[in-house]
């Protein structure tokens, strides 16, 4: 019989089942601020490392700041499913032009974009500030804090991060050197 609690328990369970198997819980992100660079990790193992561009601004999370927020934070949504590299967005969509790599005077978001969601009291404005990791134009700047909040990446780079990471992944700004697993980020479960 479907009383009306085992049908709400019944979708609620389907519901977080199905929220939870398009999460990814086997890569981790971590950045490092002083370094300007970024080490990914599957299953506790850097797999890549890229270099990237922090807020020129320095780190906080305060609304209109335009610094990068510190600690751990997550892959909330992913844009950017087979744009070319350099392709601009603008509020998260394509507008159909494609930027050169270090065109004079231009400086959009390009290539791709993984919005991040803070998940502790320091971050907790990540998501409503619109903190990304995406692509520059100005890869000439890549390697020093250059941003505007958000953390930069080549063109290439972003887009071989967006094919690996999804959904969920855990990113973590540290403002030390690159730890890995072993030295505090956590490994993924």
């Amino acid at each position: 019989m479907w009383t009306p609690i085992f049908r709400f328990v019944t979708i609620l369970s389907a519901a977080l089942l199905l929220a939870s198997c398009g999460m990814d819980r086997h890569h981790v992100v971590e950045i490092s601020v002083p370094e300007q660079r970024m080490a990914l990790y599957r299953d506790g193992q850097r797999i890549r490392e890229y270099p990237v561009s922090t807020s020129k601004f320095g780190l906080g999370d305060q609304p209109n700041s335009n610094r990068t927020p510190l600690g751990a934070m997550q892959v909330a949504e992913k844009f950017g499913d087979g744009a070319p590299p350099g392709a601009v967005f603008k509020d998260r969509r394509p507008t159909g032009e494609i930027v050169a790599v270090n065109s004079p005077g231009r400086d959009p978001i390009v290539s791709r974009i993984l919005w991040l969601k803070g998940t502790e009291a320091q971050n907790a404005n990540a998501y409503g500030r619109y903190i990304y990791i995406h692509g520059t134009p100005e890869e000439r700047n890549i390697g020093t804090a250059a941003s505007y909040g958000c953390v930069r990446m080549r063109s290439r780079d972003v887009i071989d991060l967006y094919n690996i990471v999804g959904r969920g992944a855990r990113v973590y700004v540290v403002n030390l050197p690159l730890q890995g697993p072993a030295m505090g980020v956590p490994p993924s479960t």
